[in-house]
């Protein structure tokens, strides 16, 4: 395989519903050439399913050999807290070193890759910037072009389609919940992110990873796919999926958004939200063993009824319900947690001010119009699917 190549497996591309869409892990045969007498890395999780079974176990009955597993922020099972460090371990089952790229150690090493020839990622994406698995992606291209090592794509659909919206990040705020100047939706499918990241020259000082995507079939970006198996812990369903984009933002405030709860990104409040007509209370659970404002009765929205499709089909990363938050929250001053992760969510201040001034939603959403155009136009030489 040539170095600084890109390499597409292009199948056919049909407008299908979700049960008809292939994933690329399903195309064997477009891949498992690839890796006949090579050592392979895996960067997976509980995500990298092939129909019934997961990509780890169908390689090695394909007698494949497995190197080392990669897995991401949540863990190789999905269990993991948000922002909990996990452990680097070993899979009994199987004889297998898995590494932890969560926490310090983000990337890759030298020593991680010896004796690896090649390097496959698969792992579910959500379609918003802040969804930690980009950042994964981003370090292990750069840690296969550093080693000069082929990365293999699978691609699989994005649940929040062809939305494009929300205020592009800032390169002095990038950090691991967003790297790259894109809106906080982006429309892509990971596979087409990855060409982005490519084509783009993010990776660090302009390095190209040989990157290989096994392309999806019958996908189309405006097909509503539902995942069958949620992607993290506090996605547990289609629409805390849809409005995870929009309820994220207030992770960044003293706003709970359900963690904690069934009702994960499903509804939000505090302690100190003025409207009492609601109320939920936030205790320990797998995925979120310290919920903030754990115990305590918070007063809020719930936006469990909501229609999913009407909240997909705006398209929109939707103010109101952080506008609302900050309107109900009596101390003003101290809706922002200190601690800047509202801006590095946001993908700058400017959000943060504009809220503070008391500026509408309708002005709000101008000031990246422009910006949404320019990315619409840089995202375009990257698609792979109508």
């Amino acid at each position: 395989m040539k170095r600084s190549t890109v390499v597409i497996i292009f199948c056919m591309l049909l407008t299908a519903s979700a049960a008809e869409i292939k994933t690329g892990a399903q195309d064997l045969k477009a891949y498992l050439p690839l890796l006949h007498g090579r050592s392979v890395a895996l960067v997976v999780n509980h995500s990298s399913m092939v129909d019934d079974r997961h990509l780890v176990d169908l390689l090695l009955e394909k007698r494949v050999s497995i190197k080392t597993v990669f897995a991401p922020e949540h863990g190789l099972h999905g269990s993991a807290d948000a922002g909990e460090k996990v452990k680097d371990s070993v899979d009994l089952k199987n004889a297998l070193s898995i590494v932890s790229l969560y926490g310090e150690h983000k990337k890759p090493t030298k020593k991680d890759l010896e004796g690896v020839d090649v390097i496959i990622f698969d792992i579910q994406d959500v379609g918003v910037r802040f969804y930690t698995y980009l950042s994964t992606l981003h370090f292990v291209m750069e840690a296969a072009a550093e080693n000069d090592l082929p990365l293999i794509v699978l691609d699989r659909p994005n649940p929040n389609g062809d939305r494009i919206d929300g205020p592009l990040l800032r390169p002095k705020f990038s950090s691991f919940v967003g790297m790259h100047p894109v809106p906080v939706f982006y429309g892509m499918t990971i596979g087409e992110y990855a060409l982005m990241i490519n084509g783009e020259s993010w990776l660090d000082a302009g390095k190209r990873a040989e990157l290989h995507v096994v392309a999806l079939q019958g996908y189309s970006h405006g097909d509503l796919y539902h995942l069958p198996i949620r992607p993290s812990p506090n996605l547990p369903n289609d629409l805390s999926i849809a409005l995870y984009p929009s309820l994220g933002l207030l992770e960044g405030t003293h706003i709970s958004v359900g963690r904690g709860t069934k009702k994960q990104f499903q509804l939000y409040g505090a302690p100190k939200y003025s409207d009492e007509s609601f109320f939920f209370i936030p205790v320990p659970q797998e995925g979120a063993k310290y919920p903030k404002h754990q115990g305590e009765v918070c007063y809020g929205v719930d936006l469990s009824d909501v229609d999913v499709e009407l909240v997909r089909a705006s398209k929109k990363l939707d103010l109101k319900y952080l506008l609302d938050a900050f309107k109900n929250y009596p101390d003003k001053k101290s809706f922002f947690l200190k601690n800047d992760f509202f801006d590095r969510l946001a993908g700058s201040d400017r959000l943060r001010r504009q809220i503070l001034e008391g500026k509408s939603e309708e002005l709000i959403r101008s000031d990246w119009k422009a910006d949404i155009s320019e990315f619409k136009r840089i995202r375009s030489k990257y698609l792979l699917y109508p």
